[in-house]
């Protein structure tokens, strides 16, 4: 039986995928929805039907699927739990997300010490977290987000350090002031998470334990001291998931991958939205989901509709990124002997002799392990300025089976 061919693929069923998708199907289109996790929604929605169900419309997501590669122009290999298919498009809307941007530091590797939206997503999973002492630390709106979730399913939230200066931060709030719903979202936050310490201009310089993490060092004003907790949150922003992009040839922007007025890429028929195109937040992926769908399915006017509506969340975007920019200090965190990269047990002194990523791989393996550089890549940029050079398929780890050639006849 010939494989499915569907005008409309979209990758990623995260707030910016579910309004491209919603967009698509009702301009007409035949669409699939396609996202590895078990439920469609994304990390700010999965476990919230409420929010991502009325976005599904009569359209029925693939969950559990994994874009590995693509044969050919127009065609995609997808790995599932227990196979493999091929689907084809005739437009391609990628709205892939972005992942967690981590900074080792002596201890970041002791159990215990997660990504701040690692510790929400396995609490969201089942993990329980009542009655534990939970640190949050990094950067970034999320550390409040998470932070109040922590407190809100039992936990004992100690403090959250947020690497951002008084400075930085006031002058963000008072750009609130043009963003009224922004202003009352930080100010609900802010009630919610009343009692619990906040320092900025602070940030972990170690974690310790016997086994497991005990206590983490934190740094402020030149200071240094000792928190004991259970658990470390900590997380420096987010990197756009540029590697299926990548793959397809389409051109990277200083933020992420690059688009038109219409979230077409460099690559025609291929469209981007969401945090891939750079970080945002919720509105701007939704509206700029909603411009990739319209444009997929033909209807430009509709897309350029919403174009006003963009620019002014692009706008925030903009004030977002300025306020939690990563301070220079934070990149004497690691020592030579502080693991980079976690899957291959390579150091941060072995990486640091090395002129860049083609020659750390070459002589040290870092970003070959399972992960890819996912975990890395975003370290070794900060740190040391480097850039992945290139992104091959398939990936992500994927069977010999859904790599051994196309499942369709051939002519």
């Amino acid at each position: 039986m010939p494989d499915p061919v569907f005008d409309v693929v979209v990758v990623g069923a995260g707030p910016a995928g579910l309004s491209a998708a919603k967009r698509a199907a009702e301009s007409g289109a035949r669409v699939a929805l396609l996202d590895d996790n078990p439920k469609p929604g994304g990390q700010i929605w999965r476990s919230d039907p409420g929010h991502w169900k009325p976005l599904l419309g009569n359209l029925e997501p693939m969950c559990g699927v994994r874009v590995v590669t693509s044969p050919e122009p127009g065609r995609l290999t997808l790995e599932k739990f227990d196979g493999e298919l091929e689907i084809g498009y005739g437009k391609l809307i990628l709205a892939t997300g972005a992942r967690e941007r981590f900074l080792p530091f002596p201890g970041w590797t002791l159990p215990n010490v997660m990504g701040a939206g690692g510790l929400q997503a396995l609490v969201k999973s089942g993990l329980p977290i009542s009655g534990k002492s939970v640190i949050v630390a990094g950067s970034g709106p999320l550390l409040l987000a998470v932070a109040k979730y922590m407190r809100e399913h039992g936990a004992r939230v100690e403090m959250v350090a947020e690497q951002a200066s008084d400075s930085a931060l006031v002058k963000f709030a008072f750009g609130l002031l043009g963003f009224p719903g922004k202003l009352l979202q930080t100010a609900l936050f802010g009630s919610s998470l009343l009692g619990i310490r906040h320092r900025t201009s602070c940030w972990p310089v170690a974690a310790e334990g016997s086994g497991k993490l005990e206590s983490v060092t934190f740094q402020r004003a030149g200071k240094t001291w000792k928190e004991r907790c259970d658990y470390l949150a900590c997380g420096f922003g987010l990197i756009p998931n540029v590697e299926i992009p990548l793959m397809l040839g389409c051109r990277l922007s200083p933020a992420g991958v690059w688009v038109d007025d219409h979230q077409q890429t460099s690559v025609p028929g291929v469209y981007c939205a969401g945090e891939v195109t750079g970080i945002g937040g919720l509105d701007l992926s939704l509206v700029e989901g909603e411009i990739a769908g319209y444009s997929a399915a033909g209807k430009p006017q509709a897309a350029s509709a919403l174009s006003s509506v963009r620019k002014r969340h692009r706008r925030f975007a903009e004030r977002l990124e300025s306020a939690f920019a990563l301070r220079d200090e934070l990149k004497s965190l690691p020592q030579d002997d502080t693991l980079i990269c976690r899957c291959e047990d390579v150091s941060y002194g072995r990486v640091r002799q090395c002129s860049g990523w083609r020659d750390a791989k070459l002589h040290t393996r870092c970003g070959m392990g399972p992960c890819q550089g996912r975990v890395c890549g975003g370290a070794v940029e900060f740190l040391l300025g480097w850039k992945s050079e290139s992104v091959r398929p398939p990936v992500f780890p994927a069977r010999i089976g859904s790599l051994s050639g196309p499942k369709y006849p051939q002519p």
